[in-house]
């Protein structure tokens, strides 16, 4: 793996943890450098990160905070 490949998933601790625990992304950072990206997507997709993501748990607090409020109507 590339050092500055290497310096950058460090820097982030989410990054770091998904690299240890899913240890098949070491074989293929090594392989193309350019998998990056699609580490981090893999990244935002399991720690829900994407933007879809926050919306829909906004979303689902307002409901909840809806549902509370109507049942102690």
């Amino acid at each position: 793996m590339q050092v500055n490949t290497l310096m950058e998933l460090k820097k982030d601790q989410k990054m770091w943890e998904l690299l240890k625990y899913n240890s098949y992304w070491y074989k293929e950072l090594n392989r193309n450098f350019n998998a990056v990206k699609a580490f981090k997507e893999d990244m935002k997709t399991k720690y829900h990160l994407r933007t879809t993501d926050k919306i829909s748990d906004a979303i689902d607090n307002i409901d909840l905070i809806s549902n509370v409020l109507s049942a102690l109507k």
